[in-house]
């Protein structure tokens, strides 16, 4: 059956490139579909298959890009291996020359282009859509609904109402035009894989549900991007949430904001006042569920905090904190690292008054810190992102 097919192959191969002795035929177009060819000047070049493509348009494709010589030859050696109905629909990228029977090979195994995209720590689902967005995937609107299929996640946690916090932040390769549901789907795929049975027996052992480790997740995660700090970050809110002390954490005033549309950048007095069950000024006990996706570092530091006493940080403007077992303490920290620190920076320019709104430099609460009362300390600053 073989020798056939490589009959019929050699017949059709005298019948392409007819118009001269047709030995030499042959023999010249033998040599050329194992010949390879870069004709492409660039140091890349990328083709799609489009699928239901046919031969010959593949073949017009692949020589418009000058990855091919001669689309006749990409013919016969389709017809020389047989493999005319096995080719994969795709974007391909090309950076070495390649004889025509390379490219059949690697239409054959379908070795398309993933497309690398990376979503940090401590995003929100509106924030990854606009990533997704800006890759060339699709549409930051095809992620959120996408992030709406709640029962990816309902066995982790039945009161889910979107997947905020279940999408793992990583990084994924993934071919162009991937649809929103596949990513959305390995993305909480990787969540199940990193929260593994060992935090999943460590969350019940301490009375937690999934739910509550993610929320409190995604504080940490927003409150620093230090290492060391994630185990005492997690600490102060178990310490509160153990005690019933109000969270009091200014990224769920961020995230409240956020969800109305009114967040530019900065929280003044009157949006701790702000009606959202995410105000944990307002509303005690935990947000109704994560503000972001935690990284793994984060899940662990609410699982296995410092043992430390600490209700209390503040920003030192490095992108550190420094944390406090009392108000007092924290009311001393907050005038040494906020007011004072701010003050000084004011004086050569002459700008007068506390204000609020004014930007401390690392990451986490600002201004007044966490969970302080007496908010006659100073202004309050912005939670951006983490450094």
């Amino acid at each position: 059956m073989i020798a056939v097919r490589k009959l019929f192959a050699i017949i059709a191969l005298v019948a392409v490139l007819a118009g001269g002795a047709a030995a030499v035929a042959v023999w010249l177009g033998w040599e050329r579909i194992h010949e390879p060819y870069r004709g492409y000047a660039g140091p890349e070049q990328f083709v799609t298959i489009r699928q239901g493509a046919g031969s010959a348009e593949i073949g017009r494709r692949l020589l418009d890009a000058q990855v091919v010589s001669d689309a006749r030859l990409f013919r016969v050696g389709l017809l020389w291996t047989g493999q005319g109905r096995d080719l994969k629909a795709g974007e391909y990228r090309f950076d070495r020359p390649l004889s025509p029977l390379d490219v059949i090979d690697v239409l054959v195994r379908g070795d398309v282009y993933a497309r690398r995209i990376t979503f940090p720590e401590g995003l929100t689902i509106d924030e990854m859509s606009k990533l997704y967005g800006s890759h060339d995937f699709g549409s930051a609107r095809d992620f959120v609904t996408a992030a709406k299929n709640v029962e990816r996640i309902k066995d982790l946690d039945p009161n889910a109402t979107d997947l905020e916090g279940y999408l793992f932040p990583e990084t994924y390769a993934l071919p162009r035009g991937t649809p929103a549901s596949r990513l959305i789907d390995a993305m909480v795929d990787r969540f199940r894989v990193v929260y593994d049975d060992r935090l999943r027996a460590s969350a019940a052992a301490q009375g937690l549900t999934t739910r509550q480790v993610v929320t409190i997740g995604s504080l940490v995660e927003k409150e620093t991007g230090k290492a060391d700090e994630r185990p005492i970050v997690g600490a102060v809110y178990r310490n509160r949430l153990r005690i019933g002390m109000p969270m009091q954490a200014d990224p769920t005033i961020v995230y409240a904001l956020e969800k109305a549309h009114r967040y530019n950048g900065n929280i003044r007095r009157e949006d701790l006042a702000l009606e959202s069950p995410y105000n944990t000024y307002k509303y005690p006990g935990l947000p109704p569920g994560p503000i972001a996706s935690p990284g793994k570092a984060s899940l662990e530091a609410v699982l296995f905090p410092t043992d430390a006493p600490y209700l209390y940080f503040v920003s030192r403007n490095d992108g550190s904190h420094v944390f406090a077992q009392t108000l007092a303490q924290h009311n001393a920290n907050v005038r040494k690292f906020q007011v004072d620190f701010f003050r000084a920076q004011r004086a050569p320019t002459g700008v007068r008054g506390q204000g609020s709104g004014v930007r401390g430099q690392g990451s986490g609460v600002r201004g007044q810190g966490t969970g302080v009362t007496g908010r006659e300390e100073g202004g309050r600053a912005v939670p951006g992102r983490r450094q």
